[in-house]
């Protein structure tokens, strides 16, 4: 198969889960390597993403590591069929790739919890709010670079608007809804179109308000995408040097857990909503 330039985050991802189960078998690449007829270089690209595999290797590859997790296997194999080129990809070479992952991710997504803590969620974010985001940036991005990530952001919010949306929920703490990323009206209708989404059946909003005791997550904003089985999900999470997407078992579970003690401490839906009208009526 072609070599990848640059293997996206998903196509690196497959790569990974499949040295995994390599290596949980105790086999070296250049074991499997020979049981599959290629060679350990070739092993070598695949698991690091930058070459593909085709539905038969994988399912050899597989058997040959007595890998018995059947809905794991067929995941794999729905990920290196899958030729899908989505509408993100007008984006290449005009955005970062970190842009273009999330997007595949969020499209592949079984559904996503997101806890904010400074800003709204990308997905809940209205135009004049993320276009005040990406303005604030230092160094300024000139308006041909701030024009691209607006438009992008808004195309995002497809997977939850579209006809078959994915489950989604939102914990937003308090500061994320008082902070004027624009001016009162930005922030007035930002909070108005978050109280839209909130009446959707397949959308959640939950609020963290200052005065809870004992809440010590302030910290733990990030993004939990779920995929077609739980070893498949994936977090995400802003790091200094840019976007980070988390996939080890050890890891996810950690997130799972700290997403349940955080939805646990937050408000109910209605007291949630609730709460975002009173301030909304305070601007």
């Amino acid at each position: 198969m072609t070599m990848r330039n640059q293997p996206t985050a998903r196509q690196v991802r497959l790569g990974s889960e499949l040295r995994k189960m390599r290596e949980a078998a105790g086999k070296s690449a250049r074991e499997v390597a020979g049981l599959l007829g290629s060679s350990s270089t070739h092993m070598s690209q695949i698991e690091a993403g930058s070459s593909g595999i085709s539905e038969e290797r994988l399912r050899r590859l597989a058997a040959h590591c007595a890998c018995v997790d059947t809905e794991l296997i067929e995941a794999l194999v729905a990920m290196t069929t899958d030729r899908t080129r989505g509408w993100w990809e007008e984006y290449r070479g005009v955005l970062p790739t970190p842009f273009l992952d999330l997007s595949e991710l969020d499209h592949h997504a079984a559904f996503r919890h997101d806890v904010a803590v400074i800003h709204v969620p990308g997905l809940l974010q209205t135009e004049d709010y993320t276009r005040a985001l990406f303005s604030y940036m230092a160094p300024e991005l000139p308006r041909s670079e701030v024009d691209p990530r607006v438009s992008h952001r808004m195309r995002r919010r497809v997977v939850i608007e579209r006809p078959d949306p994915i489950t989604y929920e939102a914990v937003i703490h308090e500061a994320a809804l008082r902070i004027r990323v624009g001016n009162r009206s930005v922030t007035r209708t930002q909070l108005e179109r978050i109280l839209e989404f909130s009446d959707a059946e397949h959308i959640t909003v939950r609020v963290i308000p200052f005065d809870l005791d004992d809440f010590a997550g302030a910290g733990s904003a990030m993004g939990y995408l779920g995929g077609p089985v739980p070893r498949l999900d994936t977090v995400v999470r802003d790091a200094p040097h840019g976007t980070a997407f988390v996939d080890s078992e050890a890891q996810l579970a950690h997130f799972r857990t700290l997403f349940r003690k955080i939805e646990t401490a937050s408000l109910s839906p209605g007291h949630s909503r609730d709460f975002i009208r009173k301030i909304t009526k305070e601007l």
